[in-house]
């Protein structure tokens, strides 16, 4: 009978090797502990520059006197120029603060902030006043 072949005759025989053991290589203690000791001094370094950063951020109570929103929802030049004003102020507060030597340079530098922050927010709302975005309030009385 020419063309039949018993069931299984075709395949080829199994190879017969060890099966491949694919893992982390056998690493000694003295690389594990260097390595250990390199990434303790790198979350070390990044503490110390993330906590220098975080001193000459302005703190969250500061950032209540910024406007969140512009005023009766109108983004105008006055707006961005508000914005403006206040992002030249915080990033001349970073740079006074990096500077300061003594407790006293840091309250000047926190005083100047205040104060132009307080100059960019009356510029502004005057400026939209003078729009008639801004009711005035007040009395007044006409008479003798």
């Amino acid at each position: 009978m020419v063309g039949v072949f018993r069931e299984g005759h075709t395949k080829r025989p199994s190879r017969r090797h060890e099966p491949l053991i694919i893992g982390p290589p056998a690493v000694s203690w003295k690389r594990r502990f260097a390595i250990g000791l390199v990434l303790v001094g790198a979350a070390t370094a990044a503490l110390l520059l993330f906590s220098k950063v975080a001193q000459a951020h302005p703190s969250p109570h500061v950032h209540a006197q910024v406007l969140e929103r512009p005023i009766a929802g109108v983004r105008n030049n006055y707006w961005y120029d508000y914005r403006s004003d206040v992002e030249e102020a915080e990033i001349e507060l970073h740079k006074d603060l990096r500077r300061a030597k003594t407790a006293q340079d840091k309250r000047e530098a926190w005083a100047e902030y205040h104060h132009e922050l307080r100059d960019a927010r009356s510029d502004y709302r005057k400026e939209m006043a003078e729009r008639g975005y801004i009711a005035r309030r007040g009395r007044v009385t006409v008479g003798s």
